[in-house]
């Protein structure tokens, strides 16, 4: 068996983890722990032992000692052992007689002593079946009143560490002077959750983690739907929390649990509340996964935006940008260029984390096409500084007067552009979608609140820091605000009294959850099937070109080409071998629709109606311009689609039907981006028919008000009022 080296840091998490939550980054110090293991978790709802949750116990324990963890098991469940087995020994040697007379309670020392042999004897199987030796010590409250025990235990303990040999701790409840060992909640501890608190500070462990029989700590009875689960404790939940029932065997239940771990944490052990039920729990607590309920001493001091509300999100961003509005033109304009320069002067940072995120992704077995929209490429930090200055420089877009109108002598209305309030984006993946997103609500005069995949967790989380560390004071700390937990989403989308736009940016199924779950008007596309027509008509060298930029620039952008279409007649013309060897060549993988699939001897394609996202795209073989419109209706997104030809009538034709947000001649899809196209930055692409369409930028997130300028007019059944209606000129 492994001994560990003094000094040694145990393997399984750490510092810099990728998988690891930053709130739980003192897991990488962590080498003696205490797991305290309830009766919910050590048997059965018909009172047997729950095997299979003992033995994953159990393996879970080997790994930590592979690993060079220190690890202190307490233990719950003799006395319902021995309660157990007492019934049955009373009713094997009862008569029918003695049965049909009341039955009186078990003594419950009889129970503990009974189940104490039954439950170590239990440990010790399934340990010695792994390879692992364990240690049985019984302790009571009065033993813990003596400084010379509470020394020898130290010393016994750290020797048997040292062997690593699992010390298993539980109050000896046979023999305790305890008056009523099961209510009573005077001394030094009074049940076993107390009592591993109090070893994790006797013992200097550097976490305790409290198996239940749920995930963690709720708002409420984790059977109400309406109650939440807590990932961060901190002194405000304390008036905040329903508890339901207690344990339907322990003590004390989750009460008990949070009392000792509110306890411990104050005292500087960190703890965690988590689920014994789930067979690798304990090792993801060690991974630093954000699961369970953690209580930490500083947890004041970073408690996430999901301890926030849904409602007090959305409200605090609708209020400071209503501060930002009230700026003026060149207040809002320094806030963009202070976020440009902040991002370049934290480039190394925001880079490790993305790193990070990248490593985490790989190692969880992500496809590559989500793993090219992650990464964030050498100079993209610049890029994105530089297309924030542009929007810095563009003309100021809130309050520009659109329409002067006289409506009568005197009276002048005017419609001007008005931010639409407060944005909710939800992307997938891409961490850089949140730059341009926040840049375009600051330009916009928007509040938002953004919401990133899990996968670029880390990345998000300092790229969002950074931003709004250069936002002023004055604004309000809350204009963009970050959601961290999926769970909030649901909350996020009933608030349509004060959330005006969700844009989400990801897949399909994505998008129409969000559609389907939210009377909040929804702005965005859900696939990017994008098409490249080439017309017998065009230039082949042209339409190589066009064809690989389109496919091979960025495969994962929605932007890129996913269908390619072929006149006929290039057939004969090695039009189409000279395409297919091209993309070959760049180590595309090429799928065929009926025609080109057999003429090609290639895999046919599943469907056209396919976004691959990577390297990969669909070829077919159409009669005529006429033909390739109609598939595109048929078949396609709606998004951007091209046509490559030098008939002029051809042309004219596609670029007219085609009904698409972006239509091109002779250029590659990539071109259909918002900074290409000179708006600075974009939220997304959208397919929509109402509102914005294509690359949204500034001018997508702005909606119209309407100013009027009177002296003293009133309506009067329009008896006095003469209107002209007259357009008058917009002045600058």
């Amino acid at each position: 068996m492994p001994v560990r080296t003094t000094g040694t840091t145990p393997r399984l998490a750490e510092h810099g983890t990728p998988s690891m939550d930053s709130t739980r980054a003192f897991i990488g110090d962590v080498k003696r722990l205490v797991i305290k293991v309830g009766t919910a978790v050590v048997t059965r709802s018909d009172g047997r032992l729950a095997l299979g949750r003992l033995g994953a116990l159990c393996e879970q324990i080997k790994e930590l000692n592979l690993q060079g963890f220190e690890v202190i098991l307490v233990t719950s469940g003799a006395v319902g052992l021995g309660r157990q087995r007492l019934r049955y020994r009373k009713l094997v040697n009862s008569s029918f007689a003695d049965l049909q007379k009341p039955q009186n309670e078990l003594d419950g020392k009889a129970c503990a002593a009974v189940g104490q042999s039954s439950l170590m004897a239990l440990y010790d199987t399934l340990f010695s079946q792994l390879d692992v030796t364990s240690a049985q010590l019984l302790v009571t409250d009065h033993d813990f009143k003596s400084i010379e025990f509470r020394k020898q235990l130290s010393e016994t303990v750290q020797s048997l560490l040292s062997l690593t040999v699992v010390p298993i701790f539980n109050e000896n409840d046979a023999v305790s002077t305890r008056k009523a060992p099961y209510e009573d909640s005077s001394g030094i501890f009074w049940d076993n959750d107390s009592l591993a608190a109090l070893l994790a500070l006797e013992l200097k462990a550097d976490l305790l983690i409290l198996l239940s029989d749920v995930e963690g700590l709720y708002s409420g009875p984790p059977s109400d739907p309406k109650s939440r689960l807590i990932r961060t404790y901190i002194e405000k939940h304390q008036g905040e929390i329903t508890f339901g029932d207690k344990s339907r065997v322990g003590r004390g239940g989750m009460t008990a649990k949070v009392n000792a771990a509110f306890n411990a944490a104050k005292a500087g052990i960190p703890v965690v509340i988590t689920s014994g039920y789930a067979p690798e729990n304990i090792l993801k607590v060690l991974q630093g996964e954000d699961i369970g309920t953690l209580f930490h001493r500083d947890a004041h001091l970073w408690a996430r935006s999901r301890d926030v509300t849904a409602r007090e999100m959305a409200v605090a961003a609708r209020e400071s940008s209503r501060n930002l509005q009230a700026l003026s033109s060149e207040d809002r304009s320094k806030i963009l260029l202070d976020i440009a320069d902040a991002l370049e002067a934290n480039q190394e940072q925001i880079m490790k984390e993305n790193e990070a995120d990248v490593a985490a992704a790989e190692q969880a077995g992500y496809e590559r096409s989500l793993l090219a929209r992650l990464a964030l490429k050498p100079g993209k930090i610049t890029n994105l500084a530089n297309s924030i200055r542009v929007l810095a420089k563009m003309v100021e877009p809130i309050g520009r007067v659109l329409k002067r109108t006289e409506l009568a002598d005197g009276l002048i209305l005017e419609k001007t552009s008005s931010p639409l309030g407060v944005l909710l984006i939800v992307f997938e993946s891409r961490p850089d979608a949140l730059v341009q997103i926040a840049s375009l609500a600051v330009r916009s005069g928007n509040g938002l609140l953004l919401k990133g995949g899990k996968e670029a967790k880390r990345s998000n989380a300092i790229l969002h820091k950074v931003i709004t560390d250069a936002i002023p004071d004055s604004i309000g700390g809350r204009l963009i605000g970050l959601v961290t937990s999926r769970d909030e989403i649901p909350d996020l989308l009933k608030l349509d009294d004060v959330i005006d736009l969700v844009i989400p940016r990801g897949s399909n199924r994505l998008v129409s959850q969000i559609k389907e779950s939210t009377k909040i008007p929804v702005l965005g596309h859900s696939d990017g099937i994008c098409h490249v027509y080439v017309d017998k008509s065009a230039n082949m060298e042209m339409a190589n070109r066009i064809i690989i930029d389109a496919k091979v620039d960025y495969p994962a952008a929605c932007n890129a080409m996913e269908t390619l279409l072929l006149h006929k007649d290039l057939v004969p013309a090695d039009g189409l071998n000279a395409i297919v060897f091209a993309l070959r060549n760049k180590g595309v993988t090429l799928y065929g629709g009926p025609k080109v699939s057999s003429l090609l001897n290639i895999p046919q394609a599943e469907s056209f109606h396919h976004e691959y996202t990577s390297m990969a795209c669909t070829i077919e073989i159409v009669d005529d311009v006429q033909e390739a419109i109609d598939h595109i209706h048929q078949h396609g997104s709606a998004h951007t689609d091209c046509i490559i030809a030098e008939d002029d009538e051809v042309v004219e034709t596609f670029l007219q039907q085609i009904d698409s947000a972006a239509v091109f001649h002779n250029a590659s899809t990539r071109f259909c981006d918002g900074a290409r196209f000179g708006l600075g930055a974009e939220v997304g692409i959208s397919t929509s028919r109402i509102h914005a369409r294509g690359p949204v930028g500034v001018e997508g997130l702005l909606t119209t008000r309407w100013i009027l300028r009177g002296n003293g007019q009133v309506v009067d059944g329009d008896k006095g009022v003469s209107y002209t209606h007259r357009d008058l000129p917009i002045q600058s």
